[in-house]
């Protein structure tokens, strides 16, 4: 028995030498596996991170294709409701010039939240539209309200300034001032109105005037381009609509309108901010149309620099167009 014993212990070290040198790995050969898995993980993870910065940047060409198509969509319903479009000469003329324009009227000429520098908001759209209200009256003698519609002013503006929390693009922002709702037996609104009565809590937007139809001109776009302001200083803000749209203006797509000989009964004119071609309009006052055209930049989502435009990135710069009619009219004699 004691034999056994002693050959045990005396064999146990030597098995485990042995096991040690059999399941263990050298110096040489971590060496060359970690050398192996480089090899294959490093072009792996190059792959990988490829496949999520193409994924990133199909995600942001996707996000402005709908962002644009959106915002186009807005302008479009929005512009249904015209009565009257300012064209070329309405926005680029001032008050003083002859004949006048309404372009020392509107912002950023009368500040208005963030469209306060000329060089960095451009009117692009600006006109009058029927703003239907519901319920808006009381009926006489009655507990029942009545719908009705007031006149606003409405102008879309093109922003380009890199303010915070803006992106490095440009920004569309819309800007709209309304009539009050008059009743007789209503309430005053200010020196600005001094012979007439509102519902109470209906007044005027500060800085609104209605256009006169009496004034002295021998067309409507005459008689629309002499309105002026009522003396108060605007207080609403020109409200951002979609960000991350185009700011190229040395190597763009140039603004073009459609030909007129392809319809004579429509006289196009070019309504462009400045050199900036990726949000521009060609309006005809006389049958109340206006197309308008848009272009996002993608590449402003994706990336802190080299954000213009050019041929080779044109895929990240998506377009859309619209036409449209008001329905509303105006006459005049």
């Amino acid at each position: 028995m004691m034999s056994v014993l002693r050959f045990l212990l005396c064999s146990q070290p030597k098995c485990s030498r042995r096991v040690q040198q059999i399941g263990g790995f050298t110096l040489i050969e971590l060496l060359v596996a970690m050398i192996l898995a480089a090899l294959v993980i490093t072009p792996l993870l190059g792959f990988m991170v490829n496949i999520l910065d193409t994924d990133r940047k199909e995600q942001a060409k996707a996000t402005s294709e709908q962002e644009i198509q959106t915002a186009i969509d807005y302008i479009a319903r929005d512009l249904q409701q015209a009565v009257y479009i300012y064209d070329a000469d309405g926005l680029t003329r001032n008050s003083n010039a002859d004949p006048p324009g309404i372009l020392n009227q509107i912002p950023p000429a009368q500040p208005a939240g963030n469209c306060r520098d000329t060089g960095k908001c451009k009117p692009v759209l600006v006109f009058w539209k029927r703003n239907f209200l519901r319920d808006a009256i009381q009926v006489k003698d009655s507990t029942e309200t009545d719908d009705t519609f007031v006149y606003s002013l409405v102008a879309y503006y093109l922003i380009k300034d890199d303010q915070y929390p803006w992106s490095k693009a440009a920004r569309i922002a819309r800007f709209e001032i309304s009539d009050g709702v008059q009743d007789v037996g209503g309430e005053m609104c200010g020196s600005d109105y001094p012979n007439e009565k509102y519902v109470k809590d209906k007044c005027p937007d500060k800085g609104f005037k209605r256009f006169n139809l009496t004034e002295q001109g021998s067309n409507l776009k005459e008689k629309m381009n002499k309105w002026q302001k009522a003396l108060a200083n605007y207080t609403q803000d020109a409200l951002v609509l979609v960000d991350f749209i185009d700011q190229t203006t040395d190597n763009p797509p140039a603004a073009t309108c459609p030909p007129n000989s392809t319809n004579p009964n429509i006289q196009w004119s070019k309504v462009t901010p400045g050199n900036w071609t990726s949000f521009y309009a060609c309006v005809d006052t006389v049958n109340t149309t206006a197309e308008v055209f848009l272009r996002g930049n993608a590449l402003a989502r994706v990336q802190n620099n080299n954000l213009d435009y050019a041929d080779s990135k044109k895929t990240y710069f998506p377009n859309t167009s619209v036409r449209v009619q008001g329905r509303g009219y105006l006459f005049t004699k």
